[in-house]
């Protein structure tokens, strides 16, 4: 492997290693956000939310011969 090949290799580790944090803070702001959002809403209301999606998308039952 030539000199040049393992300093652009390098370059580009240090490039990716520098910019995946910026890269990820958003994700998880955006995860944090979605939790305080979900912790305020009681439970019992998520609860009927959750069967009224069931019962609205759940599948038909399959005919028998």
């Amino acid at each position: 492997m030539s000199r040049y090949t393992r300093w652009l290799l390098l370059a580009l580790v240090l490039i990716v290693i520098g910019a995946w944090p910026a890269a990820a803070a958003p994700i998880g702001l955006v995860a944090t956000g979605a939790a305080v959002i979900v912790g305020l809403i009681p439970g019992p209301v998520q609860l009927l939310v959750a069967v009224i999606a069931w019962l609205k998308h759940r599948p038909a039952p399959k005919a028998v011969a």
